[in-house]
C-alpha cells in the first residue's frame, strides 16, 4: 500500500507532537478553574493569562484585546453579531464579498432575514475584492465591513491594509477573518488598522476547538453567549485551559518559522508545476501569476477531469486534497468561490482540486504527490 500524502492543510493541521504534549501535561497538573480564587484556580488563572499575552504578541495586539473561543466560527459570530447588535442604532447596513467562508456569509444572511442591509460584493477572477468597491459601496449607514484576509479555498490575499485605511474617518468597523492568514504570514492589527480579527488553534497545529477574536479596545460587542463574567463579560464559558496553553505553545514555534514555512511552501507550489510539466497533463493554476497569494495554497484546474472522480481517486491511492472548504465537504454544490470567480457555466467549478502545504510535509512528498495526481489525471480525463 502507498504512503498517503496530506495535502489538506487548509482544512486541518496535525497538531506537532510538542503542542499535544503541553496539551496532555497541563490537562493533568491544572485542575483548576480559572474562575476559583483558590490556589489551583489562580494556578488556572496564570496559564491563561500567560498564553493570552503571548498571543496578543503574535499580532501586536494588547492581552485585554483577545477574546478565546471555540475557534475561527464563534469568532466571526462573535464580531459579526455583536457589532451588528451593538450598533444598530448607528445604521443596519453590512458590507461583505461572494467568497467569505460560510461562517461569515451565514451570519450575514441570518441578520438579512433580521432587518439588515447586506451587500456582497462580486470579486475579479482571481478572487480579488478591490479598495474602489468597497468605497462605493459605503454609505452614511453602513456600520460593518467584514472581509477575509486570505481566501481558504485559492489563496488570494484581500487588501485589508488599504481597507482600513479606507474606513479610517468613518463610522464603520472592519472585521477580518484571518484564519488561513494567522501563522502563515506575519499580522499587525494597528498597521491593517483592523478593528476586530478572527484565529483558529486547529490552522496553525494546535488542538481543534479553541481559537480567539482580536477586539480592538474601545469597540464595544454585544455578547453572544451569556452566562458567566468570563472574558470581561465578552464570551461566557469556563474557558478550555489545556487547549488555550497548547494553542500559544503552537503558535509560538510557528512564529519561529514563518519566514522559512513561507518559502517551502512557494517551492512546493512550483515543484507540482514542474512534475506536472515533467508528466505532460494539461492544468491550468486558478490564480493568475503576480496576484499576492497564500504560500500554503494551490488551486488547480484539470480540464476534462471530473472532481468527484479525481477525489475518489486521489483517496484511494493515498493522496487527501479538496475541492474547496471542509466545512461543505461531501455536498455536491460547487464552491462559492469559485462560483463568484468564473461563473456558473465554468468548467472550473467541476474540475478544481486544492492543495495544501503544511507541518511535516517534505519536497519527495510533494513530487510523489504530483506524480499520484498526473497519473490519475491521465487516466480519468475525457
Amino acid at each position: 500500500m502507498k504512503s498517503p500524502i496530506y495535502l489538506d492543510h487548509a482544512a486541518t493541521t496535525p497538531v506537532r507532537p510538542e503542542v499535544a504534549a503541553l496539551y496532555m501535561e497541563t490537562m493533568q497538573s491544572v485542575p483548576g478553574n480559572p474562575s476559583s480564587v483558590h490556589s489551583h484556580g489562580r494556578t488556572a488563572r496564570k496559564e491563561i493569562d500567560d498564553a493570552r499575552h503571548q498571543l496578543a504578541r503574535s499580532i501586536h495586539a494588547s492581552a485585554n484585546e483577545i477574546i478565546f473561543t471555540s475557534g475561527g466560527t464563534e469568532a466571526d459570530n462573535l464580531a459579526i453579531f455583536g457589532v451588528a447588535m451593538s450598533r444598530k442604532q448607528l445604521g443596519k447596513h453590512i458590507i461583505t464579498t461572494a467568497i467569505e467562508h460560510h461562517a461569515v456569509l451565514t451570519t450575514c444572511e441570518r441578520l438579512r432575514k433580521d432587518g439588515f442591509d447586506v451587500t456582497v460584493l462580486p470579486v475579479d477572477r482571481n478572487g480579488c475584492v478591490s479598495v474602489q468597491q468597497v468605497e462605493e459601496a459605503l454609505r452614511d449607514d453602513t456600520i460593518l465591513v467584514t472581509i477575509m484576509y486570505g481566501n481558504n479555498e485559492v489563496g488570494t490575499i484581500q487588501p485589508i491594509g488599504e481597507i482600513g485605511q479606507l474606513l479610517k474617518d468613518h463610522q464603520a468597523l472592519l472585521h477580518t477573518d484571518a484564519v488561513q492568514v494567522y501563522g502563515v504570514l506575519p499580522i499587525h492589527v494597528n498597521e491593517l488598522q483592523v478593528d476586530l480579527l478572527s484565529v483558529s488553534s486547529h490552522k496553525v497545529n494546535g488542538p481543534k476547538g479553541v481559537g480567539f477574536l482580536f477586539q480592538r479596545k474601545g469597540i464595544e460587542l454585544h455578547p453572544i453567549v451569556h452566562g458567566g463574567s468570563q472574558e470581561r463579560k465578552r464570551r461566557a464559558g469556563t474557558e478550555n485551559v489545556p487547549a488555550i496553553v497548547a494553542f500559544a505553545e503552537a503558535v509560538r514555534i510557528s512564529s519561529d518559522e514563518q519566514l522559512e514555512n513561507a518559502v517551502r511552501y512557494s517551492s512546493f507550489q512550483t515543484k507540482m508545476m514542474e512534475s506536472f510539466n515533467q508528466a505532460s497533463i494539461e492544468y491550468l493554476p486558478t490564480i493568475e501569476e503576480g496576484i499576492p497569494v497564500l504560500p500554503h495554497i494551490f488551486n488547480v484546474s484539470f480540464p476534462g477531469t471530473d472532481i468527484e472522480s479525481l477525489l475518489v481517486n486521489l483517496d484511494m491511492d493515498g493522496v487527501s486534497v479538496s475541492s474547496g472548504s471542509a466545512c461543505t465537504a461531501g455536498t455536491l454544490e460547487p464552491s462559492h468561490v469559485l462560483l463568484a470567480m468564473f461563473g456558473e457555466d465554468s468548467p472550473r467549478l467541476r474540475n478544481s482540486v486544492r492543495f495544501s502545504f503544511g507541518y511535516g510535509l517534505t519536497e519527495e512528498d510533494v513530487v510523489e504527490a504530483a506524480y499520484r495526481v498526473a497519473t490519475i489525471v491521465k487516466r480519468t480525463v475525457k
